[in-house]
């Protein structure tokens, strides 16, 4: 396998999700097999038909944020402390490095839906004058990115990007293409999401696209089994740090793995369901394979979408196939983090790295028996040591966005 001459070094990796409060956390949760014990189920969600999601427990956002718990909302929250964890990762001090050369990128499909609701609420039962001034500035997708920025100083180029659950991929492979036209020498990018909104669950129930298994929520998010019936929610954060190579070459840092390609598309067919053909998420994965100069076989795993819903696992299942044939090991991680919407392509390529750097691919939690109509071999069980040397991490969002990264070891 030859390296990518595009790739770009990852060198911080910060993560806050339902499974840890850190990278670390996180990565040890998912690997140990165990059933998910973060499957909650808040006030907003009552008397759904799907009335529990994955939340992050415990953090104490006056304790972590300070002032900046105040003048942000929950996912751009989750997003600074997963930024910090990146940023101190890398080796890098905010004090010291140039500003103007550090990019931030963050991906969100829903923003700060769930302030804009609260603030509804609150103008329907007590009027317009007890609305707090903050909606506007607090509710955007924006959030989440300016609020990076702010409490790192970064003043290189910042957006936001919204492509539904593929945002946190398309954000990261916007960083890439910014750190190769030398736009910025630092780039801190993925996803944040935290939604309860009892709108879009109450919608999202009318689509038939949660799982009901209102008794058993820790075992309701199984990714490629036989008996899945829909995705369970989750919030989080996963952001990298990506440089240049010679900017991570300069100041002697660690590098976790390489950022070597990346490829998105749209199927052009539905606002919800994936085109059936998988033609669209296929020409994503051969894209970023392009980008990255390199061929399928050199790909040893893939961290896929897999959301647990019956279409989508089938669909994206057999576009791997044609692509990579039964080779990769395949993983789902959804189970133990949910599916955290936009943040879920910065927490995956997040894990695709780690997987790359530790040797190690994560099970599929909840996979009992895998569908017949899934090709690929999809682990399940136990964590699976493996000679890794390129991975992938897949995208698929509402609306046919595509979007697929191709990582290397370091």
């Amino acid at each position: 396998m030859r390296a990518a001459a595009g790739a770009v070094a990852v060198t911080g990796i910060g993560m806050v999700t339902a499974a840890g409060h850190t990278a670390k956390q996180t990565w040890v949760e998912v690997t140990s097999a165990t059933a998910p014990s973060s499957v909650r189920r808040p006030d907003t969600l009552r008397d759904l038909p799907c009335d529990f999601m994955y939340t992050v427990e415990g953090l104490d956002l006056d304790a972590r944020l300070g002032p900046t718990a105040r003048l942000t909302s929950r996912f751009a929250q989750l997003a600074v402390i997963a930024a910090r964890e990146a940023v101190a990762d890398a080796g890098l001090d905010p004090n010291t490095w140039d500003s103007a050369r550090v990019a931030v990128v963050v991906g969100t499909a829903h923003g700060g839906l769930d302030y804009y609701d609260e603030q509804q609420a609150v103008l329907t039962a007590r009027g317009a004058r007890r609305v707090a001034p903050k909606v506007a500035p607090l509710s955007v997708n924006s959030n989440a990115a300016s609020s990076v920025c702010q409490d790192l100083g970064a003043r290189g180029p910042s957006l936001a990007v919204s492509t539904a659950c593929a945002s946190g991929t398309d954000a990261i492979g916007t960083a890439l293409g910014w750190l190769r036209a030398g736009r910025c020498d630092i780039a801190v990018a993925g996803g944040a999401e935290s939604l309860s909104s009892r709108l879009v669950y109450a919608s999202t129930c009318q689509m038939r696209a949660l799982s009901t298994r209102v008794d058993d929520p820790a075992a309701a998010c199984r990714p490629f089994d036989v008996d899945r019936d829909g995705f369970v929610t989750g919030e989080g954060a996963g952001l990298l740090v990506l440089e240049n190579a010679e900017h991570a070459r300069a100041r002697g840092a660690t590098v976790r793995a390489r950022l070597a390609g990346y490829g998105s598309s749209n199927d052009a067919f539905s606002p919800v369901a994936p085109d059936e053909r998988g033609a669209g998420v296929e020409a994503a994965l051969r894209t970023a394979l392009a980008d990255a100069g390199l061929a399928p076989g050199d790909v040893g795993h893939v961290n896929a979408h897999g959301t647990s819903t019956v279409i989508n696992d089938l669909v994206e299942s057999a576009a791997l196939y044609r692509v990579f044939g039964d080779r990769p090991l395949v993983t789902s991680t959804k189970a133990m983090t949910g599916h955290t919407l936009g943040a879920a392509g910065g927490i995956e390529a997040a894990l695709t790295a780690l997987a790359l750097e530790e040797q190690l691919v994560p099970p599929t939690v909840n996979l009992e028996v895998q569908d017949p109509g899934v090709p690929m071999e999809v682990v399940a069980g136990t964590a699976r040591p493996a000679r890794l040397e390129c991975a992938a991490s897949s995208s698929l969002g509402f609306g046919g966005h595509n979007a697929v990264l191709v990582l290397t070891r370091a």
